[in-house]
Order: C-alpha cells, then structure tokens, then sequence
C-alpha cells in the first residue's frame, strides 16, 4: 500500500462482534487495527481483566479507495458498514490516527490515560477490587494516583487508586 494514498477508515461493527470482523477483514487481507483498553469486571464472584476495544461497535482499516475492493468489507460477517458521508467512506483525520497510535502499545493496548480529573468530580471504578463503585475524587496525588472518598458499606471510605481505574460518571 502506497503511504500518500492510503488513509484509515472507521469499520461499524454489529454488537460484541469486533473480533471476528477483525479477524474476517485480516483473512481478506485487510490491514486491520482494533485498539484495546483493559478492564475489569465482576463474574462468578471473581474479578477478572479482560481486554475490551476502546471503542465499542467500531475498529479501523486502512484502504487505498482507488486500489482496494472496499466495498466488499461491507459484506463481511462482524462488520455493519464502513462508516461513509454518501456513498464513499470517510477518511479519518490524519492528526487523530497519529494521537491515537501514540497511546497505543505495539500489542494494541491503549495507554491513553483518561481525561482530566478534578476535585469533587464523581467517578466510577473500572478496574481493582472495587470495580464498578461509585467514588468522589478527594485530592490528585502524584501523576498516576488520586485519592477518592469510595462509596461503601452505607459510608465514605478514602482509598487511593491508579488514574486509569478511574472514569468519569455517566
């Protein structure tokens, strides 16, 4: 693939199924990125780390228009559509695949950390033993911890906690 021509498109995905259309578009012979972030979640009474995309319902693939069969990619099983303006896809901005290769690992990992936090915001727990509680963030500590007033056991506890467990309430 010629570099000036080839550019990244968005690839909708039907619901949970970003793995096998990356794994069906990656046959074809698709260059394929599906940027990942760990989580964890709560199963069986255990709490586990799993890997999940960054942005659920939706992966990348690179396509040089004039070259590629691009239009076959909608008939691929996983994949929705191609996300498109009309009838051609929409390129993304080059400035946002290159932020977002830079805070991805070379195993796909995202290591983006998440958006700035203040003091009083609310936030939900995403990773730990306290996964999926409510906190309210008491002071940032140093560049990779912050103290949170944890909602618990009909209490406020404080613990301090990883940024990256951490996001913003819905």
């Amino acid at each position: 693939m010629s570099a000036s021509t080839t550019r990244w498109y968005v690839v909708h995905a039907r619901p949970h199924q970003e793995r096998r259309a990356e794994e069906n578009l990656r046959r074809q012979g698709y260059r394929v990125w599906l940027p990942v972030m760990e989580r964890s979640r709560r199963h069986a009474r255990r709490i586990e780390t799993v890997r999940v995309p960054l942005f659920p319902g939706y992966l990348f693939v690179a396509l040089d228009l004039a070259r590629d069969r691009w239009r076959a990619i909608n008939g691929t099983f996983g994949v929705r559509q191609l996300v498109a303006n009309g009838a051609r896809p929409m390129a993304l901005p080059e400035e946002f695949v290159a932020s977002l290769h830079g805070a991805t690992g070379a195993d796909g990992l995202s290591t983006m950390a998440p958006a700035d936090l203040q003091p009083g915001d609310a936030v939900t727990i995403v990773s730990g033993p306290f996964t999926e509680y409510a906190a309210v963030i008491l002071r940032l500590g140093s560049a990779d911890r912050v103290e949170v007033l944890l909602d618990i056991l009909g209490g406020r506890v404080p613990a301090r906690l990883s940024r990256r467990a951490l996001v913003a309430a819905a």
